[in-house]
């Protein structure tokens, strides 16, 4: 894994790979007691021709950047974040799953690590990136999946943080999602907390409907993530000729779609089969994955592992 630390003056020395292990904190550790804390998500592929690819890393870069300034934290420049990804990629190269069989997730941290007993800024900051193969998120795959609407508990609130990547976001669904798990079903989606009934997320992952062939996704007024795989799916409909609105979409309307499916960079993109709300259960394509569905995955997919020159140049190749 790898380490790089910074002190209060803001300035991230270089890091370091070493084994990975446990990390030692004070008790007082900021992370620890206010949660100053941000999480990142990005994978890596094998090509057929044994090469590595890594999907996007700039904007994961960028976007913890975007968190670790409403947080009061310095981060790492676009630089010292790509270098570190790539380093700990290659250092575990033999990790990365063959084509077709997985991927290795990487998980960057950046984390008040410095001891602060009262409410302010930590005077130390801890840089990590550490990988995991994985398989598919969900355990069935590319198989729709279920989600219950949440009615009592909300994700985030207007003017908090439910759009950075914040550590905290992640640990006040785990109430709401085991309780949907115990009913069957995969995930739970969330309603705006003022008005009740626009869809803004699951758990973890964007969603978006399709109707009459156009896709629509809720727009970000700062309560939901700006996913960036729901970006890439957005420029890859638009690509092939499909219509793409962000904005306000109550409900009812999800409920009414053609397609319903949810994208992040965990998921991929995960086709829904059914939606609860108010105990009516509603279903999408009669358990298969819809047109629209298969063929934005295909697609994505397709550039994530290199699979097709990647015309949009998102892929960075790791020699």
């Amino acid at each position: 894994m790898y380490i790089m630390k910074c002190s209060s003056d803001g300035v991230f020395t270089k890091g370091e790979l070493v084994p990975y292990g446990p990390i030692e904190l004070n008790p007082a550790a900021a992370v620890l007691n206010y949660g100053q804390g941000l999480l990142e998500g990005l994978r890596a592929h094998r090509k057929e021709d044994g090469s590595v690819v890594v999907f996007r890393p700039k904007e994961n870069a960028l976007r913890m950047r975007i968190g670790a300034d409403r947080l009061c934290m310095p981060a790492p420049s676009v630089e010292q974040f790509l270098s570190a990804v790539k380093q700990t990629i290659l250092a575990n190269k033999r990790w990365v799953p063959p084509t077709g069989k997985g991927s290795l997730y990487i998980r960057p941290l950046l984390i008040g690590s410095g001891a602060m007993l009262g409410v302010a800024p930590a005077p130390e900051y801890t840089f990590v990136v550490y990988v995991c193969p994985v398989g598919h998120y969900f355990k069935d795959g590319l198989s729709p999946i279920s989600l219950l609407t949440e009615e009592e508990y909300h994700r985030a609130a207007p003017g908090g943080t439910g759009d950075i990547k914040t550590i905290g976001n992640y640990a006040s669904v785990v109430s709401a999602q085991r309780r949907a798990k115990e009913k069957g079903h995969s995930d739970v989606l969330y309603l705006d907390p003022v008005h009740k009934k626009f869809v803004e997320e699951v758990s973890s992952c964007n969603i978006l409907m399709v109707k009459d062939n156009v896709i629509s996704t809720p727009l970000l007024t700062g309560t939901i993530l700006p996913g960036i795989t729901r970006r890439s799916i957005i420029e890859i409909a638009q690509n092939l000729g499909i219509q793409v609105e962000e904005r306000l979409i109550a409900i009812d309307e999800f409920l009414d779609a053609d397609e319903v499916f949810c994208t992040g960079t965990a998921v991929v993109l995960s086709p829904v089969g059914s939606i609860v709300y108010h105990g009516r259960r509603v279903e999408y394509g009669g358990g298969k994955v819809g047109a629209v569905s298969q063929q934005l995955y295909s697609a994505l997919t397709a550039i994530q592992k290199g699979l097709v020159e990647d015309s949009m140049g998102w892929s960075v190749q790791l020699n």
